[in-house]
């Protein structure tokens, strides 16, 4: 029993003491009128680019001056997660090759595979290993706008120099609607839109262009709907990128492009910025066609992955639903290979054929 009231008195002296309340400074509170937090109440505030001390800050006309910008394939280990020593490289292929800017997690990218989570730690990755030597470009789209606003500030907050955005897809808007969803996202910094109606099923058309074109934030289009597009924007001064290697060529020399958002350039970096530098090389076009075609024949990226692998760049790993192509294409890419010359082709390894078991498909990472 001692003990007992003994550890009752320790307790009672442990207990912390508040002081009470003083029923005058309720009073006051009550009545002192209550202001909102300045941030919440400012239209288009986002936090990230309000701050002078954002890694990379760049300028809209930094990106407009770029002629090749590769959308970097992202590469796999054999559970699925990121492959980033086998990344590290081929960005440093790119660099090496005179690429003068990625996009990291685009469509060929496979950031519609990706987790958030995932695609700005590329980012930032990317930003933090090579931003002082090339161009960030982080794909950063949704056909949420929440989504798109959120992942663009966490983007532009890792360093990205740009962010690309397309526009809704699926769940399509009004053109009203596309207008306030790239108005939601400009703000923020350096913007890159891309139109490819054959993914979104929806044309972004010239008259909401011209509208949101209005922002100095607005770098320029990627533009796959073709050459007659691009002109009519380049005449009217805005930058365009072609977002179709197989064009390219005939864009930037005579519909006035100022260069490609390239896939061919994954393989062939040196040949992709001889064509967009090297001034008119009808020559050198006709040569890269075989391998432009061969990369498309089935929806990207499943081409490209499929090459590199064979090149011995990247495991043969791929995230489902994608798969590799069959045999006898590959067999037909280590002919294109030879043709083209392997010296023209990233990495050192001799170009295989692979075997149908040597693929690792993964479902679930």
């Amino acid at each position: 029993m001692a003990i007992l009231k003994s550890y009752g008195v320790r307790l009672r002296e442990s207990t912390p003491q508040f002081p009470r309340p003083n029923l005058c400074d309720n009073y006051k509170r009550r009545n002192v009128k209550w202001r909102s937090p300045q941030a919440a109440v400012i239209p288009n505030f986002h936090l990230p680019m309000r701050s002078f001390e954002v890694k990379n800050r760049t300028s809209a006309d930094d990106i407009k001056s770029l002629r090749l910008i590769t959308a970097i394939k992202t590469p796999y280990l054999p559970d699925g997660r990121f492959d980033l020593e086998a990344y590290d490289d081929l960005m440093h292929m790119q660099i090496e090759n005179g690429a003068e800017a990625v996009i990291v997690g685009g469509t060929t990218g496979e950031g519609q595979l990706m987790s958030w989570d995932e695609h700005i730690m590329l980012i930032g990755h990317t930003v933090n290993c090579f931003g002082g030597s090339i161009k960030v470009i982080g794909n950063t789209g949704s056909n949420s706008t929440r989504e798109a606003i959120h992942a663009t500030e966490q983007g532009f907050a890792v360093g990205m120099h740009a962010a690309l955005h397309i526009n809704p897809y699926y769940g399509k808007t009004s053109l009203d609607g596309l207008i306030s969803h790239f108005d939601s996202v400009l703000p923020m910094g350096p913007t890159i839109i891309y139109n490819v109606p054959s993914r979104t099923g929806q044309d972004i058309p010239p008259h909401v262009i011209n509208n949101v074109a209005q922002s100095p934030n607005l770098a320029g289009i990627k533009e796959c709907v073709g050459n007659d597009r691009i002109e009519q924007y380049t005449g009217n001064g805005i930058v365009v990128w072609s977002g179709n290697d197989d064009q390219c060529h005939d864009a930037r020399w005579s519909h006035g492009a100022t260069g490609v958002i390239s896939v061919t350039s994954n393989l062939v970096p040196g040949l992709m910025r001889e064509l967009m530098f090297g001034g008119k090389n009808p020559s050198l076009n006709a040569k890269l066609l075989p391998l432009i075609e061969w990369l498309f024949q089935e929806p990207n990226p499943v081409g490209l992955n499929t090459a590199l692998a064979q090149l011995g760049v990247v495991r043969p790993v791929f995230r489902l639903p994608y798969v590799p192509l069959p045999l006898e294409k590959r067999v037909g890419f280590v002919n294109l290979v030879k043709e083209i010359g392997r010296e023209n082709f990233v990495g050192k390894n001799d170009v295989q054929v692979l075997d149908d078991d040597d693929f690792i498909l993964v479902g679930r990472y």
